[in-house]
């Protein structure tokens, strides 16, 4: 499949600028910081150092997006950051120094955490998935997220389970064809929509469709499904939905998937599993900032 997500460094840069001005326009009502009343309170000529410290091992994503925060407010200010985008963090270890106006610091504190957080809280997550499936010996399925994300976030997020060693699907509705129960009903049937995805949407970047039973696996790979989502089928399923595919198609599991589960999904020898939960029911990791005792 090609990869038609630009993660680049330039892109994901201009991502992060875009959504951290959204997020600090959202919490102070101005994009200069002017509108933090309580930060008024702080001269506006003093300097601060503060650091972002780790309460819980995690791997550590977002960095662009709290940078871009600091930035924003204090264009100036130095940021070291002391575990790599991608890397995992120990328990209250220093993740992040940083030197500037204490306004600036106190006003993107919050902004730059909640990118931290939740996108520190997806990788981790896609990275233990990722872990699970590369325990399993001759595994090959590859970790993938869905469109259950955040609303406005959603590149961000795909960013986050990148960074977690994860797979991305598609982005949106407007790239990609996924045929799901619904369609196939609408459209009369496996075979039928399959044969109008040729005439309607030949610029898709790929075509999926999804099935329910081994019946509609072999009715698609005849109509030249070349890759299928097989909707919460159990182990045996899975099992003889692979040999009945004989490499066909690509194969994707949906449903029914967690860490106590994914194993033996990847054991059947699937190609894919796609996990919603990765996007959808994130748990933030904890992280707080701190100012030094002195003042600079």
């Amino acid at each position: 499949m090609a990869d038609i997500f630009d993660f680049s460094a330039a892109s994901v840069a201009a991502l992060a600028q875009a959504d951290a001005q959204r997020a600090i326009l959202e919490d102070v009502g101005a994009a200069d910081g002017a509108g933090d009343l309580t930060a008024g309170l702080i001269d506006p000529q003093r300097r601060a150092r503060a650091r972002v410290l780790a309460r819980e091992a995690a791997v550590i994503c977002g960095s662009p997006w709290a940078q871009s925060a600091l930035q924003q407010l204090d264009p100036s200010v130095h940021i070291n950051w002391c575990v790599e985008e991608g890397q995992l963090c120990e328990p209250d270890q220093v993740v992040l120094q940083m030197e500037g106006s204490a306004r600036a610091l106190l006003t993107a504190e919050r902004t730059a955490l909640n990118f931290l957080q939740l996108l520190s809280g997806v990788a981790s997550k896609t990275h233990d998935y990722v872990r699970a499936v590369q325990e399993v010996q001759g595994a090959r399925a590859q970790i993938v997220d869905t469109r259950k994300t955040l609303p406005g976030l959603r590149l961000a997020q795909k960013y986050a389970v990148r960074t977690g060693g994860g797979t991305n699907h598609r982005i949106g509705l407007y790239d990609a064809v996924l045929i799901k129960e619904n369609h196939i009903a609408a459209a009369g049937g496996v075979t039928a929509v399959l044969k109008r995805v040729a005439q309607l949407a030949p610029s898709a970047s790929f075509v999926e469709i999804e099935v329910e039973t081994l019946d509609q696996l072999q009715e698609a790979l005849a109509a030249g499904a070349r890759m299928v989502l097989l909707d919460n089928m159990s182990l045996a399923q899975l099992c003889e939905a692979v040999h009945i595919n004989a490499g066909r198609a690509i194969l994707e599991v949906s449903g029914g998937v967690n860490l106590t589960t994914v194993r033996a999904i990847a054991a059947t020898g699937v190609d894919r599993i796609s996990i919603g939960t990765l996007t959808k029911d994130v748990r933030a990791i904890d992280f707080s900032m701190r100012f030094a005792s002195e003042v600079v």
